[in-house]
């Protein structure tokens, strides 16, 4: 059976900036992308904290080490500035419930800076936490 699962998280990302007039997206700065697996132009899924909006977009890779969070065309508009969000990539494979499977997960913190590593990444990381 094939399922759609969680492949990588970033858990309570801090929006640092919005751009209505950008064609749209959400501009990820380009480490968090890299450790939790998602690519340029995937889709991701969206979740705010603050106020419970959820919308659909895709990724592009910001300057790596800043820290930015950037909501851009019509998603800039279900978001403002320091809002709490959930970043999720999901990912179609088959899987049974013994394969044990551990999505990457990354909790951050006011600056977007890793706090803590969970599933597949507290096992597999060699980088201490931030």
């Amino acid at each position: 059976m094939q399922r759609t699962m969680l492949v990588g998280k970033l858990h309570r990302a801090i929006v640092t900036d919005r751009s209505i007039d950008y064609e749209g997206s959400i501009e990820i700065d380009e480490d968090l992308m890299d450790e939790v697996g998602i690519l340029s132009y995937e889709q991701v899924h969206v979740y705010n904290i603050n106020n419970g909006n959820r919308f659909l977009t895709y990724a592009i890779p910001g300057n790596r080490g800043s820290g930015r969070i950037s909501v851009n065309g019509a998603a800039a508009r279900m978001v403002e500035i320091k809002d709490r969000i959930i970043i999720a990539a999901y990912g179609i494979m088959a899987t049974k419930k013994e394969d044990g499977h551990k999505p990457k997960v990354l909790l951050l913190d006011e600056s977007n800076q890793i706090l803590e590593r969970q599933g597949a990444l507290a096992f597999t990381s060699s980088k201490l936490p931030a």
